[in-house]
């Protein structure tokens, strides 16, 4: 199926499900904190990451957003062990917040052992996560823009969050966690990184990562 095509099944998919949707959120316990924030952090060695100069990763929870799944992002700073990872967490569940508001967008910075030690333990969710990450997909990169790849990451922390209908066009569209995982893989020139119509629903689209690593994340 090609874009727009995809495009328009899954508009369908949303459309019917809009009501009882709860975008990219996993249901929490816990007071959450105030601001998306970014903590950077102290990484320490470990497994192997991906070959190749750049690299990059999507984190799941396949039982987020009511088994719609969820997802976060990691990259490579090319040539050396440190990568920069982060996700759209959207902890209020609400289909719709402006830009400037709490999404629960954070990101981070360390070795690969330590991303995957943040990721398995959802460190930075805010509030308390019922459903961690627990699986990870990656891949090696010979392409990567890592300032393109930071600048996209500002820009999706304040661009809010949205599943449904535009409220200025009117339009269906989306820019949920999803959206935030593949716009900033896309900046950084990820390789193999198969293109995510609007509206896609995370589980699918993990789904169609061909040639990328496929393995369980445990909390570590």
């Amino acid at each position: 199926m090609n874009e727009r095509g995809l495009r328009r099944a899954t508009a369908a998919v949303v459309a019917g499900l809009v009501v009882g949707l709860t975008g990219c959120q996993q249901m929490a316990t816990g007071a959450a904190e105030p601001g998306g924030g970014t903590k950077t952090i102290v990484g320490m060695a470990g497994p192997q990451q991906p070959t190749g100069s750049g690299g990059a990763c999507v984190f799941v929870k396949p039982d987020g957003a009511q088994k719609l799944g969820h997802v976060g992002w990691g990259f490579r700073i090319t040539g050396t062990n440190r990568w920069v990872y982060g996700a759209v967490e959207n902890p209020s569940g609400k289909l719709h917040t402006p830009p400037g508001g709490d999404i629960g967008a954070w990101h981070a910075e360390g070795t690969y052992a330590r991303m995957l030690g943040d990721m398995s333990q959802d460190a930075y969710y805010p509030g308390r996560s019922e459903h961690p990450y627990s699986r990870y997909r990656c891949t090696g990169s010979t392409s990567s823009d890592v300032p393109a790849a930071r600048a996209m990451i500002r820009k999706v922390e304040g661009r809010g969050f949205l599943v449904g209908r535009d409220p200025k066009t009117g339009n269906l569209t989306s820019w949920d966690c999803l959206d935030a995982t593949y716009d900033v893989l896309r900046a950084y020139r990820t390789q193999r990184l198969t293109p995510a119509a609007k509206l896609s629903i995370p589980n699918v689209w993990v789904e169609t990562l061909w040639g990328w690593s496929d393995k369980t994340l445990k909390p570590r």
